[in-house]
């Protein structure tokens, strides 16, 4: 695909370029993975500046996205990759290959540095989710320390730097440029910008800012820092459309093809049969999102794909509200078991009560049906960015269901509407005839025949 960027992704791929350290401090969705890969290129093959990237990320972002992106767009074509994700014996491989850019999960930094015995030689890092090394007495922010040193050029990519607050940005900038700005020690920052705050006796539970704390940080770590909330790059609100690829196994892709190619599954707890093409389209999407209806109305799990994805997507946000959108009755109640298991609060749309609290602030995580979402409820108060668990037909429910968000009164620069996309299935049928517009019945079997090749 040919890569066209907005102009502050342009702005974000030349500060990475001229900035050896840099802070790329973008909203989910914004396109930080492809910005960065940009910028890459760009230094190993024109610039030839690099040779040699580590980038480390959360595992299923490790695993899928970045590999994803590198093979989405043309630009990036000359870009060698290795991801070293899974079993020991598997990383190790994946390190031995020759590539320009090696992908590594986060939990296993420290086994890469200290115990893997592939020597460290990256003269450039790329943490994506730069709040996973918040905490300065993680093993993983101690053993990646300890290298770096040896690393020419960093950069850290987020959207949530400070999500439990300022205290958070000292071990992400001591990673960035090794204690320059915030000082080497954490002891000096909270001294020098904060106060006890709650405490029993000599014993301090929490430290709060004092006045000018963070006018005076966000001064000191200006010069290496982009934030995308503050530029004049975006028209507000711009709508930006996202997905987000999630992967069957091979077990599950089987499954997946034969009631495909059968319009029958036998399952051992239960048949499901699809009569027409129309019939088909909606066991498709229920085996796409991880469950599916049998002909006597029970659900089978089929795999959590969606419910991982998700869960990527919620810890990205960082504690921002994000409104999700499910389509059949059994994504409702395996998100909501999910969301429980997290111990993250939410609520369904489906109250005066819930959309004031949500307007409010009050709700990291509401779940809304798109039939529920039509003219007049207003949820551009609470938050600015809303993902797709299921995807529906209707181009109308679609654009209202979006249109809660992005409309008259939003006060974000940008709204995203990202879609969880299960890779090789009918929705990325669903999602083209949405780009399209064309929503028609007629579209639907269409798609359904050509992905069946009828």
């Amino acid at each position: 695909m040919r890569y066209e960027p907005h102009e502050y992704q342009r702005y974000a791929t030349e500060y990475i370029e001229t900035h050896p350290i840099a802070a790329v401090l973008l909203d989910m969705g914004l396109g930080k993975t492809s910005i960065t890969l940009t910028a890459l290129s760009s230094l190993l093959f024109d610039r030839f500046l690099i040779r040699r990237v580590l980038v480390i990320a959360p595992l299923r972002v490790a695993r899928d996205t970045w590999p994803a992106e590198l093979e989405k767009w043309e630009h990036l074509n000359g870009l060698r990759y290795s991801v070293a994700v899974g079993t020991e014996a598997e990383r190790l491989a994946a390190l031995k290959r020759q590539a320009d850019i090696y992908i590594i999960n986060r939990e296993n930094v420290q086994w890469l540095i200290e115990e893997s015995g592939i020597p460290f030689d990256f003269d450039m890092v790329v943490v994506d989710e730069l709040s996973s090394f918040k905490n300065h007495q993680a093993k993983r922010f101690r053993a990646l320390m300890k290298v770096r040193p040896r690393v020419e050029r960093i950069v850290g990519l987020t959207g949530t730097p400070s999500s439990n607050g300022l205290m958070d940005l000292w071990a992400e900038f001591r990673l960035l440029d090794k204690g320059e700005r915030l000082g080497r020690f954490i002891g000096q920052y909270r001294t020098r910008f904060f106060q006890p705050d709650k405490r029993n006796g000599q014993v301090i539970f929490s430290y709060k800012p004092l006045p000018g704390a963070e006018q005076q940080i966000c001064k000191l770590i200006s010069d290496i820092t982009i934030s995308m909330k503050s530029t004049d790059y975006l028209q507000m609100p711009e709508l930006v459309s996202t997905r987000y690829e999630a992967y069957l196994s091979e077990a599950e892709r089987e499954r997946y093809e034969e009631l495909k190619k059968d319009l029958v599954l036998q399952l051992p707890d239960g048949d499901v049969t699809a009569a027409n093409a129309a019939a088909l389209s909606g066991k498709l999407s229920q085996m796409a999102n991880g469950a599916v209806y049998t002909d006597s109305g029970e659900t089978i799990s089929i795999h959590d794909r969606k419910l991982d994805a998700l869960e990527d997507i919620i810890e990205s946000m960082g504690g921002k509200p994000l409104l999700v959108a499910y389509w059949f009755q059994y994504d409702l109640e395996r998100i909501t078991e999910r969301l429980h298991k997290l111990k993250i609060p939410f609520s369904r749309m489906d109250s005066s009560e819930s959309i004031r609290r949500w307007n409010a602030g009050e709700l990291p995580v509401a779940l809304i049906h798109p039939a529920s979402a039509g003219h007049g409820l207003n949820l551009q108060s609470g938050g600015s960015a809303i993902v797709w668990f299921g995807l529906t037909w209707s181009l109308e429910l679609y654009q209202q269901t979006n249109a809660r968000l992005w409309r008259q009164g939003q006060t974000s620069e940008t709204v995203v509407v990202q879609h969880i996309v299960t890779k090789g299935t009918i929705d990325e049928q669903i999602l083209k005839a949405l780009d399209a517009k064309d929503t028609t019945q007629t579209a639907l079997i269409d798609a359904v025949k050509a992905d069946l090749k009828l």
